[in-house]
């Protein structure tokens, strides 16, 4: 069955969440658009990591559905097959080497998978697969945590800091490569402390704070409604206006 190209690609509606008496989430509706690179924005402790945690299914909300690529988010983890993840950090076994995470991962998707390795090739990373994780640099295992992310040319991307620990070089190839993907139609939903590198990237901003959702639309809408040119300068207005 052929995707809906009109449909979000993510669609949550009346997310909750609470650890203890903390509500993290609070009733969050938001809307992803396919094809398009969005930008997760807000300040510390604005529930954006535990967003992102219930769209994985590492952590379970208490109250509101979530639905990727037409599938709801549930205890079956059949819908995290469209998805590849890159953490702020990299967790891979610490004894294997870098070929042999690789390899792993790929039993673990099993036959007939498609593969990518075109990142191994643009960060020059072949013999560095060769060491074991533990003897890595930190760069380069943000590299292979970016290898694995677009491993099986996945139609939905959660980059969370992707940028953390790559030199400016490996950046710019990591941007290059979430924008190549995104003319092939992959969608994409990036946080980052860097605005300026999210404003390079970005179509869409959705701007969460206490939970839920003070601003949903297109960069230039954004722009627009707060008067602001920069990313950086338009969410400093948000988090003003949140706070009066």
């Amino acid at each position: 069955m052929t995707a809906d190209l009109s449909s979000p690609m993510i669609e949550i509606a009346g997310l909750t969440k609470r650890f203890d008496r903390t509500a993290v989430l609070a009733g969050l509706d938001a809307s992803i658009a396919r094809g398009r690179v969005t930008a997760l924005v807000g300040p510390n402790a604005a529930g954006k990591s535990t967003l992102l945690k219930c769209l994985l299914g590492l952590a379970r909300p208490d109250s509101g559905t979530i639905h990727i690529a037409g599938l709801r988010v549930t205890s079956d983890p059949v819908y995290r097959r469209a998805i590849g993840y890159m953490p702020q950090r990299a967790a891979f076994p610490e004894n294997l080497t870098g070929e042999e995470a690789i390899a792993l991962l790929r039993e673990v998707r099993g036959p007939g998978a498609a593969i990518d390795f075109e990142l191994i090739e643009r960060f020059g990373l072949a013999r560095e697969l060769r060491k074991r994780v533990h003897a890595m640099s930190g760069g380069t295992r943000q590299k292979l945590n970016a290898v694995a992310a677009y491993l099986f040319r996945p139609s939905l991307l959660i980059l969370d800091e992707p940028s953390a620990g790559l030199d400016p070089v490996a950046n710019a190839i990591l941007k290059q490569k979430i924008l190549d993907t995104k003319q092939r139609g992959a969608t994409h939903l990036i946080t980052s402390h860097v605005l300026s590198e999210l404003e390079e990237l970005a179509d869409d901003v959705l701007f969460v704070i206490d939970g839920g959702v003070r601003f949903s639309g297109s960069l230039d809408t954004l722009r627009h409604a707060t008067g602001e040119g920069r990313l950086e300068r338009a969410v400093g207005a948000l988090m003003a206006g949140a706070a009066s």
